[in-house]
């Protein structure tokens, strides 16, 4: 008997929003209970959070403060649990936090129907995500960033992952966040190098799609390094809004093909980050990674020693340090050797994203290693290793 192939196709529908405020644990805000109550009005909702340390530490009543938040709207919230867990980079390099999460979704009785929700920078988010997504194959998240890099890009999209073999974001998932709350107030405890640090992802998606955009960052760069808040609002709101618009009219929401525009800086960078044990902030590796890749694009005819010279200015005048970790020939190679693996980790045929023009994004599938060397040298030698 012969059997013929069974086929079918269905089409799934995905909505998520950003909300912006400031204060959103605040009695007197109705943002959050109102998200809650849109999702379900006739029973209250379960809710875990979690919650990065480093954002504890510097707002120590956020706990009660939820909690009295929660009480408060009782009708509608059911609070079960805050967990607190360490932040940074090293959150994603280990099965612990992700045990502590997949445990606190059992012990706590988090369905499909109830709600994780994470508070903290990407990384953080990075890791819940995934354990969420394979919870009960996958439950609610809400994702509440607090870094300029996790509020403007990582916690926008719709990736999570952890990393694994020693390579960054080896465990991941697609599984688009049920939507993400950008409260302003959490910017304003930040470190100088988290400050800072998450203008990168805005310099890359102005780069490789807006002249205009780049140009106001490049107008308002006194500004930003020295903290001020609306400059930085705006950074945020049109990055965010830049890469959301990628993700749902770039036809390719998952990634099923070769070209990743949003990762233009990102080889080096991922690479960067797992040489120096991830003591680089991601932001601070992306930025180092574009000032790399467009080096070459200079080397390569692509842009003018006129146009490379005013990025380079630009990200030094935010305060970017823009030399490279690398030093000797081992570690030159070793770094060169990302571009390999970023190839098996996106799969299909080589893609990089350089640029031709401020602006303008130009893909090319193939590297000339001995000029992306040269480009490397020509960095370091113009700013000086630390």
């Amino acid at each position: 008997m012969q059997l013929q192939p069974i086929k079918q196709s269905f089409q799934v529908q995905y909505d998520y929003q950003l909300y912006f405020t400031s204060g959103l644990f605040a009695l007197e805000n109705p943002l959050f209970e109102k998200l809650i109550a849109n999702y379900k009005s006739f029973e209250p909702v379960k809710l875990l959070f979690v919650l990065d340390d480093g954002v504890k530490n510097h707002h120590p009543g956020l706990i009660n403060q939820i909690e009295a938040y929660c009480k408060k709207n009782q009708q509608t919230i059911k609070y079960t649990n805050t967990l607190v867990l360490p932040g940074g980079e090293q959150v994603k390099n280990s099965d612990a936090a992700i045990d502590s999460v997949l445990k606190g979704v059992n012990e706590n009785k988090i369905c499909r129907h109830s709600f994780v929700v994470v508070i903290g920078g990407g990384a953080v988010i990075d890791m819940v995500g995934y354990a969420a997504a394979i919870a009960h194959r996958g439950v609610k998240l809400i994702r509440i960033p607090t870094t300029v890099l996790s509020q403007n890009d990582s916690a926008v999209g719709v990736k999570n992952s952890v990393n694994a073999f020693k390579k960054k974001n080896f465990l991941g998932t697609f599984a688009p966040p049920f939507a993400i709350i950008n409260d302003s107030n959490f910017l304003e405890t930040l470190e100088q190098r988290d400050w800072i640090s998450g203008i990168s992802e805005a310099i890359k998606v102005a780069l490789i799609k807006d002249r205009s955009f780049f140009k106001y960052i490049a107008d308002n760069a006194t500004a930003l390094k020295n903290r001020e808040m609306e400059p930085m609002q705006y950074v945020i709101y049109k990055c965010a809004e830049m890469h959301m618009h990628h993700i749902a009219q770039g036809g390719d929401p998952f990634e099923s093909g070769s070209s990743r525009p949003l990762d233009f800086g990102h080889w080096a960078a991922h690479k960067m980050e797992f040489m120096t044990n991830y003591e680089l902030r991601h932001g601070e590796a992306v930025a180092k990674g574009i000032a790399l890749d467009v080096t070459y694009a200079q080397l390569t005819g692509l842009i003018s020693q006129g146009d490379l010279q005013h990025i380079l200015d630009v990200m030094i005048a935010i305060g970017f340090d823009l030399s490279l970790p690398v030093e000797s020939a081992v570690e030159i190679q070793s770094l060169l050797d990302g571009i390999e693996e970023f190839r098996e980790h996106l799969g299909g045929q080589l893609t990089i994203t350089l640029i031709s023009d401020l602006g303008v994004k130009h893909d090319v599938h193939t590297i000339d290693m001995e000029l992306m060397a040269q480009a490397v040298s020509k960095l370091n030698h113009q700013f000086a290793l630390n």
